[in-house]
């Protein structure tokens, strides 16, 4: 599919994003009651809107996973490799070096920022990948294996980049402590709901009315919930922070210059490094938005719970999907270029 066959929904999606983000600072500017009332219930750490947003933009795209397939993409040797190295290897300590780099001087913002490096996207990634016409059940596959290593590394690799690495280069160190439970517990929620929701509106549509009508019928009525998921997300996230952000718009530009810096040469280093080790484009797809992609539901709870809701670490991962949304849906329409430079409708296309 070339980018002037996208939707009207999907080609539209930069003026709908503007559009969801000043309507949420409206929102929170209009009405300062608004934030508190919908910051009250919260799933974990997560405001309850938030999290039915990103449930109901998971849910849509897991139901497009061909399950029965995911075994094939466990067979790729080379795409899993390269996934971990990117991920767990190189992000994390490019993130560390970008926010060194432009927030030395700002220890509240540069936590915040290292936070959002070591914790891979688990769930918006799927819809990048998805627009992208990556391989969905390579990203499914990726995206479970980062969640579990998530599960079980993410309070390691935050003592390691806050604590031990800026002591062994003689820098300042922050003296944290996380509970891998609530870790755990986000990861499940965000992940594990929205994961076992599709499978069962797969498994029962496919049983009740076979797979053509599934796919050719029942999942274009479905797909486009998962942009208004994300687009009520959008409503809600500025609608709670968007006081806050523009009231020193200096800092959200800091946080932006290493975070614009670290979507770009990761996408475009998994993406070359794809293309080099034969990957086909939707392969190269899946993993490039995977490397790129950050989990800021988490860096953010975990920086509420423990800094508390108004610290810089906090507003740095508010800040943060500000910036990736606009940026990786603009590499979705790169991506969809290089596949027609680079690929053409050969055999590494991928079906």
């Amino acid at each position: 599919m070339t980018i002037a066959k996208l939707s009207l929904l999907d080609r539209l999606l930069p003026l709908w994003i503007l559009l969801a983000m000043a309507a949420g600072l409206l929102l929170g500017r209009s009405f300062p009651s608004l934030q508190a009332a919908l910051d009250a219930v919260k799933l974990g750490q997560t405001s309850l809107p938030i999290a039915i947003g990103l449930l109901l933009m998971m849910v849509p795209v897991l139901a497009k996973v061909r399950y029965e397939e995911l075994g094939q993409a466990l067979q790729q040797r080379r795409l899993l490799p390269l996934c971990l190295l990117l991920v767990w290897g190189l992000g994390p300590l490019l993130m560390f070096a970008l926010a060194w780099l432009f927030l030395s001087d700002q220890a509240d913002l540069r936590t915040g920022v290292i936070l959002i490096g070591i914790a891979p996207c688990i769930a918006m990634v799927l819809i990048w990948i998805d627009l992208a016409e990556g391989d969905r059940e390579a990203a499914a596959l990726l995206v479970a294996i980062n969640a579990i290593v998530q599960i079980m590394g993410y309070a390691f690799l935050a003592n390691f980049y806050l604590k031990v690495l800026p002591r062994w280069l003689g820098l300042p160190t922050q003296d944290v402590v996380f509970s891998s439970a609530d870790i755990a517990k986000a990861v499940l929620i965000f992940l594990g709901i929205p994961l076992v929701l599709g499978y069962l509106i797969r498994r029962v549509g496919i049983a009740m009315k076979g797979r053509r009508w599934y796919e050719q019928s029942f999942l274009p009525r479905l797909s486009p919930w998962s942009l208004i998921g994300l687009l009520f997300t959008i409503v809600v996230m500025f609608a709670l922070q968007g006081a806050v952000i523009t009231s020193d718009p200096l800092q959200m530009v800091r946080v932006a210059l290493p975070l614009l810096l670290y979507f770009a040469v990761m996408w475009l280093l998994a993406f070359g490094l794809g293309q080099r080790s034969g990957l086909s484009y939707r392969q190269c797809a899946s993993l490039a938005f995977t490397a790129a992609g950050n989990n800021f539901e988490l860096a953010i709870a975990v920086s509420v719970s423990v800094w508390g809701v108004t610290s810089g670490q906090a507003l740095a991962g508010v800040i943060g999907p500000l910036i990736e949304v606009p940026v990786l849906l603009a590499l979705v329409y790169l991506s969809l270029a290089l596949r027609r430079l680079s690929y053409g409708a050969g055999p590494h296309t991928g079906p």
